[in-house]
C-alpha cells in the first residue's frame, strides 16, 4: 500500500469532526471541502469570513486548499499550478456567477492570448471545474460555498 502524507489546520471542523484538510498518496493530492472560516474560531462557534459575500469566500477557500497543496506537497510542491479538478457546491442560484468570478480569479485559465481551446496545452493554471447548487444549505448559514479541490503533482 502506498503511504499517505495528511495535513490538518486549525480548522474547528476539523477538530470538531476528525478529518484531515488534505492528503497526499503518491503523486495525488486531494483536498477536502473548505469554506470560508476563520480558524481561529473555536469549534463550539465556528465563524464564517465574508458573511453574504460569495466571491470573497470563494477565493479564501480556493487560497486555503492551495496552501493545503503546498503543505503536503514535497518541497512546497507547485500550488496552483498542480489543480487538476475543483468542484464547487454553492447554497443559492444566484450566488454561482459570483463563485464563478472568485474561481476564475484564483484558477482561471490563461489570460494571454495563447489559444486553449481544443486539445492545447496551455500553460497557465486552468482547471476542470464543476458548480453544484446545495439545496438545504452547508453546516453554518452564513456559507455560500464549499471547494474540493484534486491535484496531480508532476512526475519526473
Amino acid at each position: 500500500m502506498t503511504s499517505k502524507t495528511t495535513y490538518s489546520t486549525s480548522s474547528p471542523y476539523e477538530e470538531k469532526f476528525g478529518y484531515y484538510r488534505a492528503v497526499r498518496t503518491g503523486s495525488y493530492i486531494f483536498v477536502a471541502g473548505t469554506t470560508a472560516v476563520d480558524p481561529n474560531s473555536p469549534a463550539s462557534a465556528p465563524q464564517v469570513l465574508f458573511p453574504g459575500d460569495a466571491r470573497r469566500q470563494t477565493v479564501t477557500a480556493l487560497r486555503e486548499c492551495i496552501a493545503a497543496i503546498e503543505a503536503v506537497a514535497p518541497e512546497g510542491g507547485p500550488g496552483a499550478a498542480s489543480v487538476v479538478r475543483v468542484k464547487m457546491y454553492v447554497g443559492r442560484h444566484e450566488d454561482c456567477e459570483a463563485v464563478g468570478a472568485g474561481f476564475r480569479e484564483v484558477l482561471g485559465k490563461d489570460q494571454n492570448g495563447e489559444d486553449t481551446r481544443g486539445t492545447g496545452t496551455g500553460t497557465g493554471l486552468g482547471a476542470v471545474a464543476t458548480m453544484i447548487v446545495v439545496h438545504g444549505g452547508f453546516v453554518h448559514p452564513d456559507m455560500l460555498v464549499e471547494v474540493e479541490v484534486d491535484a496531480v503533482l508532476r512526475t519526473p
